[in-house]
């Protein structure tokens, strides 16, 4: 039998109390020049019928039942039915990104049917010029992490000649595709982290001596410089409740050029400044209603503890972050010193990583990592500390412009996890010359999520006028 790990046999199994737990990337492109009048619908047909070799991890969905002793198995199906699998969607005329976004939400929101393999794939017309949309929702369980923008970059090319390019989901002639019982995927959240992280420690004697007291000491030393936060430390607020059942979905995209030239004059990490934008973005979000804790927010963020430049095809597929905690200073009103602050807390971050590894640096967040996830499952859990407050990642895209059979590649945007107890997940991806921002909520929790779209740029623009540079 091909088992399923065990923490992903949990998620399938908390899944029924915590909702969903897919991932989802939103590709949005512009047709060929010489695209005839259906364009899509031609493209849609095409891959309803396309008899390409499926990738096997979009062959397989869980299965438990009296002939597996209770115990969950993946099997594979033999055939898929592409119908099951691919959808066709259309805005209303005239619908623009705010239509699209909700439709998202809307997609974002509904369960994989476990009794099949689980994605689905929506092709989405309407928009604005002509442009189309693909949504690619993965269960967590099947796909997760950077590898999976990969697999989708691997479907795409430079060359806008190019014509009868294979689908995302099916096997790329760059690469076999990994063998079922490995699981890597789209965008990373804490939890596929965690799971890797647990089911790869097996070499016992190394973990130890990195969690010895000694090591333990270290962080706890590193409260003194305000770059770490001890569990229990980050302030409860809306974000670590009930995400509820309906999702909800607000994006948009920036140039990088702006955000290197904050990066220059402040003598940050990029990351830092995306980090500090989404850091003034809660903290106005949260003062417009009345809701600003005294103590500053504290996001999970993975940590790469590899190079991009040493990331080859047999590398990408490996555990290359851990997890750390990110204090954002919400608590500072000045923008220079708030930045300053998560560039502080991010270089420790990353200098643990490095030291003791992924697996024992995730590990050391469990006490945090617990109660933010599982208090809210309690009935009249109380209001106090969590652990942290939302999830913020970051995923490096294709650095040139791509096309898939001579539609060009205009924007990416992950989809990420929300989640009971960290029901805000905010997801940045790069890709040729923009960095876009994906936020992901509950629509009880946000239901004005739009809003941090404008609030985005404007924190942005904050931060160019601080440390004196012009858009």
């Amino acid at each position: 039998m091909d088992l399923l790990e065990p923490l992903d046999a949990a998620m399938i199994t908390a899944e029924l109390i915590s909702g969903p737990l897919h991932t989802a990337a939103l590709l949005i492109l512009s047709p060929p020049a010489d695209a005839r009048s259906g364009y899509v619908e031609e493209m849609y047909q095409e891959a309803l019928t396309d008899t390409v070799e499926l990738d096997p991890r979009f062959r397989r969905h869980p299965h438990i039942g009296v002939d597996t002793a209770g115990i969950w198995v993946w099997r594979a199906d033999g055939s898929v039915d592409m119908r099951e699998h691919l959808q066709r969607r259309t805005l209303p005329a005239g619908g623009d990104r705010e239509a699209l976004w909700k439709l998202i939400g809307e997609l974002h929101t509904e369960p994989l049917d476990r009794s099949r393999p689980m994605w689905m794939t929506y092709l989405i017309d309407g928009l604005e010029g002509g442009r189309f949309a693909f949504y690619l929702k993965v269960h967590h369980t099947v796909v997760d992490g950077v590898a999976g923008l990969k697999m989708i970059a691997d479907a795409l090319t430079t060359d806008p000649e190019s014509r009868s390019m294979r689908p995302i989901f099916a096997i790329g002639p760059k690469q076999p595709a990994e063998p079922a019982g490995n699981s890597r995927g789209l965008i990373r959240n804490p939890l596929s982290i965690v799971r890797s992280a647990l089911y790869g420690v097996t070499s016992g004697l190394g973990l130890v001596r990195q969690l010895a007291i000694g090591e333990v000491s270290k962080v706890i030393a590193s409260l003194g410089a305000g770059t770490t936060v001890l569990p229990f430390g980050a302030p409860y607020t809306r974000f670590n409740g009930r995400v509820g059942r309906e999702r909800t979905f607000a994006g948009a995209g920036w140039s990088k050029s702006r955000v290197r030239a904050v990066q220059k004059a402040a003598g940050v990490t990029g990351n830092d400044v995306l980090t500090a934008v989404i850091a003034g973005v809660l903290r106005e979000w949260l003062t417009d209603h009345d809701e600003l804790p005294d103590r500053p927010l504290v996001a999970i963020c993975p940590v790469t503890v590899r190079s991009r430049e040493h990331m080859t095809d047999e590398e990408g597929h490996g555990n290359l972050f851990g997890l750390e905690l990110c204090p954002l200073g919400t608590n500072l009103a000045d923008p220079v010193e708030r930045l300053n602050h998560i560039h502080r807390a991010m270089t420790w971050a990353k200098q643990q990583v490095a030291s003791r590894g992924s697996n024992a640096t995730t590990l050391l967040l469990a006490p945090s990592i617990g109660p933010t996830v599982l208090l809210p499952m309690v009935p009249f859990a109380p209001r106090l500390r969590r652990g942290y407050n939302l999830s913020i990642s970051y995923v490096p895209g294709p650095k040139a412009e791509m096309y898939w059979n001579g539609a060009r590649l205009e924007e990416i945007y992950p989809v990420s996890t929300a989640i009971d107890g960290q029901a805000l997940n905010v997801t940045m991806c790069s890709y040729a010359d923009q960095v876009t921002f994906g936020y992901v909520s509950g629509r009880n929790v946000m239901p004005d999520i739009g809003s941090l779209i404008p609030l985005t740029e404007r924190m942005l623009a904050e931060l160019e006028t601080a440390v004196g540079v012009t858009s």
